[in-house]
């Protein structure tokens, strides 16, 4: 049978499952009442197949031949246990917490399966008894990309969903002024097809634990209507050190910026994929404490409680956000200790691999309207002195991960943006694959070009492709990495036609947008949202 990676994997989920019954029988064990579980969700599975196979079809065909039709709702109806949980993601994140749901409704004996948004078809939606969708925003209020053709021609589409429950949970930055755009679009086209929640639409800012727990209690609640284990929690923050840090563009136009090397402080280098991000919590200037704990009389050794047991006052203060000293005006250390806000962590693409021996990060300092530096680039890039202890933790970001075969690789970025590229790259390398193209631009080339030889000795190797540079204050007419696309077109095309996949690192705002206007002029609008909903175009932007 010639079925795509997607069909594979849906058929195998629903086989394994049904494994969970033959295996016992193999063993002479006959009774279905030794694990009620495995067999509800096995029976699930299996009844649910050709729902499942139906969600499936869109991916395969897909990679295939242009878009088709849409297929008639499936004959055969999902199991009533049967929950979907569908995600929009960007970085991985709603993916991830699919899975963690997916993992504690099981637990509670629904038969909860995970896909991504973007391969359910409307016809199949219309059909569903329930369903939970996980829902990035992106930029602006914009669904993530690969989920932007199915936002566009679904929520504006009128569909009979007056048989659906289905639950929200919309993941976004309170910092952007349309927060969880794209989730409350969702939700709001759902109610407006008749559709009921099963919970209220649930908003998380940045990873707000209190919202995660909040949606944890309505999966309890709501939809396995008993209690499930306790609420998950990220990773722990681990202890790393600054082991280097250069200054990579002494003398550019732009703001400064700086090369860190981090190594674990446990001695033991953890591992992750090119592609994933890294996570840190920052800290303040030391004179911003000092003037604060002038402006508030209050004394930083002034012991406090808290979560963790007792602590000095400055040392609390040094993880969280500073209130304004008249807001804390005559309240005791231990009463400002109580209301403070931590800190939240801001995320750097990876730009190296666990064998180069440390995690390095490109970071380019930030200034706040008043010139100040920014809270997290000032931290790294200028307050925490060598030998530091820098709160770390890895985050997978399988979005932004090369493709797993020789398919070539196109890498497209600005900036400090070459930072996850210059990661994909060395692990391209490292496996032996040569077949990738890096267009990157900057403002000069003898100050921005970072990692220049570097790279430049990876051409000259053989082990990258081609090397297309736009340095755009280096004189004449300004250009920009989107102009080397316009001006090789055809190897563009050459290469899309050969399967390449594109990952595109660096600025939202100018690069991104006029990268993505290059490929639809160049490929077709249908032809590039073809390639981000097979995600073979993705982007780490910011």
């Amino acid at each position: 049978m010639n079925t795509s990676r997607p069909g594979q994997w849906l058929t195998l989920a629903a086989l394994l499952a049904l494994a969970a019954v033959l295996v016992p029988l193999n063993e002479g064990r006959w009774s279905l009442s030794e694990d009620p579980l495995r067999h509800a969700l096995a029976l699930a599975a299996t009844l649910s197949f050709a729902f499942v196979w139906r969600i499936g079809a869109r991916s395969r065909a897909r990679r295939r031949a242009p878009p088709q039709a849409l297929p008639e709702a499936p004959s055969d109806q999902p199991a009533p246990d049967f929950l979907p949980i569908f995600h929009a993601t960007q970085t991985g994140e709603a993916e991830a917490l699919a899975h963690r749901a997916r993992d504690a409704l099981r637990s509670g004996g629904v038969a909860a399966q995970v896909f991504a948004l973007e391969t359910l078809e409307p016809a199949a939606l219309a059909a569903l008894p329930r369903a939970l969708f996980i829902a990035s925003t992106t930029g602006e209020g914009d669904p993530p990309d690969a989920v932007a053709a199915f936002a566009g021609r679904t929520l504006g589409a009128t569909l009979p969903l007056a048989s659906l429950r289905y639950g929200v949970l919309a993941l976004g930055d309170r910092s952007y002024e349309d927060f969880c755009g794209f989730g409350r679009r969702l939700d709001e086209w759902l109610a407006s097809q008749g559709a009921r929640p099963l919970f209220p639409r649930i908003e998380v800012d940045d990873g707000d634990p209190a919202a995660l727990d909040a949606f944890h209690r309505a999966l309890a609640e709501a939809v396995a209507g008993v209690p499930l284990p306790a609420p998950w929690r990220e990773a722990p923050f681990q202890a790393w050190r600054i082991a280097r840090r250069v200054h990579l563009n002494p003398g550019s136009q732009g703001e400064a910026a700086f090369l860190l090397e981090l190594s674990p402080m446990s001695g033991l280098m953890p591992q992750w994929r090119a592609g994933d991000l890294a996570e840190i919590l920052p800290g303040h200037a030391p004179e911003a404490l000092a003037r604060w704990f002038e402006a508030t009389s209050l004394d930083p050794d002034t012991a406090v409680s808290g979560a963790d047991g007792m602590e000095r006052l400055g040392l609390r203060l040094a993880c969280s956000e500073l209130p304004d000293p008249a807001d804390v005006a005559g309240l005791t250390a231990q009463a400002v200790s109580d209301r403070l806000v931590p800190l939240r962590p801001r995320d750097y693409s990876i730009a190296s691999l666990p064998s180069d021996g440390h995690l390095a990060l490109l970071v380019r300092e930030s200034r706040r309207p008043d010139g100040r530096l920014g809270l997290a680039s000032g931290w790294l890039c200028r307050h925490a002195p060598e030998r530091a202890r820098i709160s770390l933790r890895q985050r997978a970001n399988p979005g932004f991960h090369a493709p797993d075969d020789d398919l070539p690789l196109i890498l497209i970025g600005n900036g400090t943006g070459i930072a996850g590229l210059r990661a994909l790259l060395r692990e391209r390398i490292a496996q032996g694959r040569f077949d990738t193209w890096l267009a990157f631009g900057e403002r000069q080339r003898a100050r921005d070009f970072f990692f220049g030889p570097e790279l430049e000795a990876a051409r000259d190797a053989g082990r990258l492709a081609h090397l297309s540079l736009a340095f755009s204050r280096d004189g004449g007419q300004a250009r920009y990495v989107q102009h080397l696309l316009e001006e090789r077109a055809d190897r563009l095309r050459d290469w899309i036609a050969r399967g390449a996949h594109l990952r595109v690192c660096g600025s939202l705002e100018g690069m991104a947008g006029g990268v993505d206007e290059v490929l639809r002029r160049i490929l077709g609008a249908a032809a590039v949202d073809t390639l981000l909903e097979s995600r073979r175009y993705r982007r780490d932007v910011y």
